[in-house]
């Protein structure tokens, strides 16, 4: 399963992305969400996997075609916190547009997944597209503290995958959000995992952290997640 780079339209302007679409030629529509190293192979590869269990998958491509190596963390590092956030809630936005315009797209919402930033961005679109997204699954990445949006356009199930050692991500503040958000009544239920670091789902182990068995758990849970809701 394979999929290619696509264009949409996005408030006058254009974003790009890649797009990969099952076999069987339609299904409901997944937005993926690239970690801090940019639209890379990795996350063009879920987006594939995805298509491969019958999900129609977009993976906008939030740094306009920059990207890091693994070996550049200082360069992800910038990237990451240059990205205009209006500018990457508007390309969420319009991929979400496009997966729902498309005639291979089921249902009228889509679920979103991303990884590190990716899942911060995950929980964000979640909150300003409201109905609009069904299923929500973060990995290791969610915004804490001030970087919270308004949480009452959340309409989403959302269940989250963090990691037990985690300095960017911290298990303990990403608990007490879980708490939080299900205090206003939201279907949020945060997953950690013992003995896992950051980025424990991403399999080219760019950190050293990769865990097979844990990344299994988590895939299956998301695979469950989108099944039921989407």
């Amino acid at each position: 399963m394979s999929g290619s780079m696509v264009e949409f339209p996005v408030n006058g302007t254009s974003a790009g992305g890649y797009l990969a679409v099952p076999d069987a030629g339609s299904g409901p529509g997944v937005v993926v969400l690239q970690e801090w190293w940019g639209l890379v192979h990795q996350i063009k590869g879920v987006c594939d996997q995805l298509a491969g269990e019958g999900f129609v998958a977009l993976a906008p491509d939030l740094y306009g075609g920059e990207f890091a190596e693994h070996t550049e963390m200082d360069k992800a590092g910038e990237l990451m916190t240059t990205l205009p956030p209006d500018r990457a809630a508007r390309d969420m936005s319009g991929a979400i547009d496009h997966l729902l315009a498309l005639d291979a797209t089921t249902g009228d919402a889509v679920g979103v997944v991303g990884f590190c930033m990716g899942g911060m961005l995950t929980l964000l679109i979640a909150a300003i597209e409201g109905d609009r997204v069904a299923a929500a699954a973060p990995f290791y990445g969610a915004p804490l503290g001030d970087d919270g949006p308004d949480w009452s356009g959340l309409t989403a199930k959302v269940e989250g995958h963090f990691a037990a050692v985690d300095d960017f991500f911290p298990p303990e503040a990403v608990t007490a959000l879980g708490e939080e958000l299900r205090d206003m009544g939201r279907d949020v239920e945060f997953h950690v995992y013992d003995g896992t670091g950051h980025a424990f789902a991403n399999w080219e182990n760019p950190l050293g952290t990769h865990d097979e068995a844990a990344a299994a758990t988590a895939w299956g849970r998301t695979l469950v997640l989108f099944r039921t809701c989407l």
